[in-house]
C-alpha cells in the first residue's frame, strides 16, 4: 500500500526555478517542422523551375540539369555556413537586418528588414495559393472557391501559431515528416531502377520543349541558376528566429539550420539525378516531381501519397513566415522602426500582433491576387536574395573586424556567396520586371521610408519625454478629483469613496439637458442628492445639445485656468458584468466621456470598475 506523499514545504517550493517559457519554445526537430516549410516545400518547384528554363534549349538543354542544381547546392551550402555563423555571432536573431545593422549602417539594414517582410508575406501568399492550387487540381469542381480555401487554409495556420510556435511545430511535425519521407523513398527507389516505372501521368500531355531549341549560353545557364534559387528562399527562417529556440539556443538552431541544408540539398541533387536518368521532359499541366514520383514509384497509392503530402505541405510552408516574421519585427519595434506593440510577447511566447499582422496582410494579398499563384510568383524570391546578398556581405565586414582563426576563408566563402547571391538578385529582378517584380522594386523603398518616418516619430515622443535625461524630482500638487453622477447608487458611493481617498477636494458634477424629460430627472437627483448628503458638492453642468463630454471637458478647463498647479482627475464609475454578453445591456457613456475628456483635455482619466456578482 502506497504511502501519502508529504507536502513540499514552503522552502523547497521556493527553491523551484521559475517558468522560463522554455516549454513553449522550439527544439532542434520542432525547428526543421516549424521553420524549414518554406525550404522543404521548395523542392515541389525548385528542380522544375530549372527544367522549364533549360527547356529553351531543347533535350540537350535539359542536360544541364544536374550541373545548374549542383552550383545551387553549393550556394546552399555557402548559405547554410554563413548562417550558422550569423547564429552564433547575432543569437538574439534578426538575420541579415541584425548583420546590417551592426556592420552596414541604419539605412542598409532597414533594406535587408524591408526585403525580408516583402518575401515573408509572398512566402504566404505563395504557399497558401500553390497548396490549394494542388487541391483544385485533383478536385477541379473546387476551383471556383479557391480564394475562400486560400483564406480557411490562412485562418488555420494563423490559429496554430496564435498557440505559440512550439505548438505549431507539433501540428505540423507529421506533415513534414511524411513529405521529407516520400520524397527520399522516391530518390531511392528512383536509383534502383534503369527506366521509369510508369508514364501514366504525363501521357496524352504536350511536351514544352522549344521546337526551334536556342544553343546552351552562359544566359541562359545564368536564368536556370537564378530560377533554381527560388528553392533556397526560407533557408535564412531558422536565423531570423534564434530566440524561439530552447537553451541552448545557438547550438539548436545551428543543428537545425544544418539539418535543413543536408535534407534540402540530399532532395534538389537526388531530384535532379533523376530527371537526367528517366529523360524528363517538362509537359503541361503535370508537375515534375510528379513525373518523378511515377517513374520511381509507379501510379500507385505510393504516386499519391507524394502528391498529398506535397499538397499539404505546400500550403503549410507559410508556417515559415509566421515563425521568422514576427521576431523580425519585434526587433524592429524594439529598435523605434515599427510600433512598440510588435515587441509585446503574450502568453506561450507568441508576438501575437506580429502574427495578426502577417495574416491579414496576406488575405488582401490573396484576395488581390483571386488565389491565384501565377500572380504573385513573379514577385517572389526577389527580396530574400536582396537579404541574402546584404547579410553575406556583413559577415565579410564581420570576419576581418574581428580576424578570428580562420577569418579569411570564412570572408572570402562569404564575399563568393555574395556574388553568386547579388547576380541572382539581378537576373531574377530583370528577367520579371515586366512580370510584376517592379512592385518589389518600389516596395523596398516605401517600407524603408515608413521605417524612417516611425523612427523619427519615436525621436521626437522620446524629446518631448526627455527619455535618457534625469528628470527633475516628483512633487505634490494638490488634487481634485470631479466625479460624474447620473443616479444613486452603490456605483455613486463606491466612485466617491475612492475620489475621497484621493484627492483633497472633490466635486460631483451631472449633466442637464433642457428638455423637460432630462430637466425632471435632474431635480430629482438633486432632492436625492441633498437627502443622502454625502458631504460632496453636486455641480449642474447646463448642456441645451444633450452631449455628454463637451459640459465636462468646458469645465475641466476652466478650473484648469483658475486653479493653476492643481491635479485635476476625472474619476469614471463603470459597471463590470459577470458575463461577456451583459456588456451589449451597458449604455457605454462612460466610455464616450474618457475619450472627449483624453482628447480635449490634460486631466488624469481613472475608470473605476464596480464588478457584479451576477
Amino acid at each position: 500500500m502506497s504511502q501519502p506523499t508529504a507536502p513540499e514545504s514552503p522552502a523547497a517550493t521556493r527553491e523551484q526555478p521559475p517558468d522560463t517559457g522554455d516549454r513553449h519554445k522550439l527544439t532542434a526537430l520542432g525547428g526543421l517542422a516549424a521553420l524549414s516549410l518554406d525550404a522543404m516545400a521548395s523542392v515541389a518547384y525548385g528542380p522544375e523551375s530549372i527544367v522549364l528554363v533549360l527547356a529553351a534549349a531543347g533535350a540537350h538543354g535539359l542536360g544541364f540539369t544536374l550541373p545548374v542544381t549542383l552550383a545551387i547546392a553549393a550556394l546552399l551550402a555557402v548559405l547554410v555556413a554563413s548562417y550558422r555563423q550569423v547564429i552564433a555571432a547575432f543569437p538574439n536573431g534578426g538575420g541579415s537586418y541584425a548583420v546590417a545593422k551592426t556592420h552596414l549602417g541604419r539605412r542598409t539594414s532597414l533594406v535587408a528588414a524591408a526585403s525580408l517582410i516583402l518575401d515573408y508575406v509572398l512566402n504566404v501568399a505563395v504557399s497558401v495559393t500553390a497548396g490549394v492550387a494542388a487541391l483544385t487540381s485533383a478536385f477541379p469542381s473546387l476551383y471556383g472557391d479557391r480564394v475562400w480555401l486560400c483564406l480557411a487554409v490562412l485562418v488555420a495556420v494563423t490559429g496554430v501559431n496564435l498557440r505559440g510556435i512550439a505548438e505549431s511545430a507539433r501540428v505540423f511535425m507529421i506533415p513534414t515528416l511524411v513529405f521529407v519521407g516520400s520524397i527520399l523513398a522516391l530518390i531511392v527507389a528512383g536509383l534502383f531502377r534503369d527506366h521509369p516505372v510508369s508514364t501514366a501521368t504525363a501521357a496524352g500531355h504536350s511536351s514544352v520543349l522549344a521546337g526551334n531549341a536556342t544553343t546552351v549560353g552562359a544566359l541562359l545557364l545564368l536564368k536556370a541558376f537564378s530560377a533554381g534559387c527560388s528553392a533556397l528562399t526560407g533557408v535564412e527562417a531558422i536565423a531570423n528566429a534564434v530566440p524561439s529556440f530552447r537553451t541552448p539556443k545557438v547550438k539548436r538552431a545551428q543543428r537545425t539550420e544544418v539539418a535543413l541544408g543536408a535534407l534540402l540539398g540530399v532532395m534538389l541533387i537526388g531530384l535532379s539525378v533523376l530527371i537526367g536518368r528517366f529523360h524528363l521532359q517538362p509537359v503541361e499541366g503535370v508537375t515534375v516531381l510528379a513525373q518523378l514520383a511515377d517513374a520511381s514509384l509507379g501510379h500507385n497509392w505510393a504516386f499519391y501519397v507524394v502528391q498529398f503530402a506535397t499538397m499539404i505541405l505546400l500550403a503549410l510552408a507559410a508556417n515559415t513566415s509566421f515563425g521568422g516574421l514576427p521576431v523580425l519585427m519585434a526587433l524592429l519595434a524594439r529598435d523605434n522602426h515599427l510600433p512598440h506593440v510588435f515587441a509585446l510577447k503574450a502568453d506561450r511566447q507568441v508576438h501575437r500582433h506580429g502574427v495578426l499582422a502577417l495574416a491579414a496582410v496576406s488575405a488582401a494579398l490573396l484576395v488581390f491576387s483571386g488565389g491565384d499563384t501565377n500572380t504573385i510568383v513573379p514577385l517572389f524570391a526577389i527580396g530574400v536574395f536582396v537579404g541574402f546578398t546584404i547579410c553575406q556581405v556583413g559577415m565579410v565586414i564581420h570576419w576581418r573586424a574581428e580576424q578570428s582563426p580562420g577569418w579569411a576563408a570564412k570572408a572570402a566563402l562569404n564575399a563568393f556567396g555574395a556574388v553568386l547571391t547579388g547576380i541572382a538578385a539581378v537576373i531574377v529582378t530583370a528577367t520579371k520586371f515586366t512580370e510584376g517584380a517592379w512592385i518589389i522594386v518600389v516596395a523596398l523603398p516605401l517600407l524603408v521610408v515608413l521605417f524612417e518616418r516611425i523612427h523619427r516619430a519615436y525621436g521626437r515622443i522620446g524629446e518631448s519625454l526627455g527619455l535618457g535625461r534625469v528628470p527633475e524630482p516628483p512633487r505634490r500638487d494638490r488634487s481634485l478629483v470631479i466625479v460624474p453622477v447620473s443616479t444613486l447608487s452603490r456605483l455613486t458611493s463606491e466612485a466617491l469613496t475612492a475620489a475621497t481617498s484621493l484627492g483633497d477636494e472633490v466635486m460631483a458634477v451631472t449633466v442637464a439637458a433642457s428638455d423637460p424629460e432630462d430637466r425632471a430627472h435632474t431635480e430629482s437627483l438633486r432632492r436625492d442628492w441633498d437627502l443622502w448628503n454625502p458631504g460632496v458638492p453636486l455641480i449642474e453642468l447646463p448642456c441645451p445639445r444633450r452631449a455628454l463630454g463637451r459640459p465636462v471637458t468646458q469645465l475641466i478647463r476652466e478650473l484648469t485656468a483658475e486653479r493653476p498647479g492643481t491635479r485635476i482627475t476625472v474619476m469614471i464609475p463603470e459597471v463590470e458584468p459577470a458575463h461577456v454578453w451583459q456588456r451589449l445591456l451597458q449604455n457605454q457613456r462612460g466610455a464616450v466621456l474618457a475619450h472627449a475628456v483624453r482628447r480635449d483635455t490634460d486631466a488624469v482619466i481613472c475608470r473605476l470598475r464596480f464588478r457584479l456578482n451576477t
